[in-house]
């Protein structure tokens, strides 16, 4: 006689199977809901952790992302997609003996212009310092720099007052200088009543025609200080007397631009000087990659130090689940009598602590979000908000629920059904 093979559970078994589990949750979920309708208050003030935690999460976030911004922003003002073009360095040993310094040329930056896709603008500049007389017997030691009209856009300079040159300034030599406004501040009053005035170098008379000063800050770390006077560059070469330029700048196209455009940039000046000169191409990339490198890492920190609020609101689920074990232990013993497995008991109590850290963690959520949604709703400033730092706090709620909830429902589970139908 042949014995019975074991065959697969049928379909329609499976479907009553899964049927009692949907059966099984539903009744979980109902007994959940019972529970913190029969103690409102102790369930919303342990919410109230979970609800501080989540939304502090989503604030530290919101708050790194914002800072951040701002720094690059700040930084990116400096001169948006700008490369900086430096002698270091180098020179031509001269049939005496003498040797000369093998600097740049405005025909390097022309070149350049020429064979690097991308460039939108570009400036030679030309250094020197000098006294300059402001009539009325005043006399200045200032700085002057010899630059193109497309400086003004290649440094993001702000014009505070009158106008800066232009092209037709330059090819007719025109003697005109843009002051920046510390300068025009301290020489006539304001930036308004220095657009007009007359100053002289080296005995030509030269008109303002603008103020202007850096968006940012730059604390003389910068080519322009306090007492800077921007004048065309074809005037300045003149002053100079050669065709050199100490500094070059271009402005890219786009920012993913920047890195590749100086390595060929760099290589073109190279290729057109001495092989022992020096020359190096600097950029804000780095800078920009570092300060949001270190952004990151304060908001990590940051989110870390807020997760502990959650850890703590933990404690408190797992002391007030014990609590709820403890003053439940009849319908524990009960429910165990009719027949309800350990099982059973385990998840109806974890269900309710991974349910009371979520609905924490949801009010939290909306409450973190809200509020710098409001702040860009209602001001001009844009506040960054990351859908991330919800799936973070929202998931956390849930870990959270699930770790500090496992001991109660573990003891619940345990509980002897006839011991417990004795507690009084």
């Amino acid at each position: 006689m042949a014995t019975p093979s074991l065959t697969k559970p049928s379909s329609f078994e499976r479907t009553l199977a899964s049927a009692r589990s949907t059966m099984l949750f539903s009744e979980i979920v109902r007994l959940a809901v019972d529970s913190f309708r029969a103690s409102k208050v102790r369930f919303l003030l342990t919410m109230l952790g979970m609800v501080i935690g989540s939304a502090s999460i989503i604030l530290v976030v919101t708050l790194g992302l914002t800072g951040k911004q701002y720094a690059l922003n700040l930084i990116s003002s400096i001169g948006p997609n700008m490369i900086e073009m430096q002698y270091n360095g180098g020179s031509i040993a001269g049939p005496d003996n003498t040797s000369t310094p093998d600097s740049m040329t405005r025909d390097d930056m022309n070149v350049v212009v020429e064979q690097v896709p991308g460039i939108i603008a570009s400036s030679p500049m030309l250094e020197f310092h000098d006294r300059v007389s402001m009539g009325g017997g005043i006399v200045k030691d200032t700085m002057l720099l010899g630059v193109s009209p497309q400086y003004k856009e290649v440094r993001n300079l702000a014009i505070l007052a009158g106008r800066f040159f232009d092209e037709q300034d330059a090819i007719s030599h025109t003697k005109v200088a843009v002051i920046v406004e510390p300068f025009a501040k301290a020489l006539f009053g304001s930036a308004r009543a220095a657009v007009g005035q007359s100053i002289t170098v080296r005995g030509i008379p030269f008109v303002i025609i603008g103020v202007f000063k850096e968006r940012v800050e730059t604390f003389g770390q910068s080519e322009i200080s306090e007492q800077t006077i921007l004048i065309p560059y074809e005037v300045a070469r003149y002053f100079d007397g050669t065709n050199t330029v100490k500094q070059i700048f271009f402005t890219m196209r786009d920012t993913s631009l920047v890195v590749p455009a100086s390595e060929q940039i760099l290589n073109i000046i190279k290729s057109r000087h001495r092989p022992t000169s020096v020359y190096t191409a600097f950029n804000l990339t780095q800078v920009l990659n570092v300060m949001a490198q270190i952004a990151n890492m304060l908001t990590i920190v940051l989110t870390l130090a807020a997760a502990i609020t959650l850890i703590v609101s933990g404690v408190g689920i797992m002391n007030s689940m014990l609590a709820n074990v403890q003053s439940r232990l009849k319908e524990i013993g009960i429910r165990k009598a009719l027949g309800a497995t350990s099982h059973e008991i385990r998840m109806q109590f974890l269900t309710e602590a991974v349910f009371l850290s979520l609905s924490g963690g949801m009010i939290g959520t909306i409450l973190g979000l809200a509020i710098p949604m409001s702040v860009s709703f209602l001001t001009p400033f844009k506040i960054p908000v990351s859908p991330w730092s919800a799936v973070i706090a929202l998931g956390t709620s849930v870990l959270v629920g699930v770790l500090f909830g496992t001991l109660p429902a573990n003891r619940a589970a345990r509980l002897d059904p006839v011991q417990t139908l004795k507690y009084e």
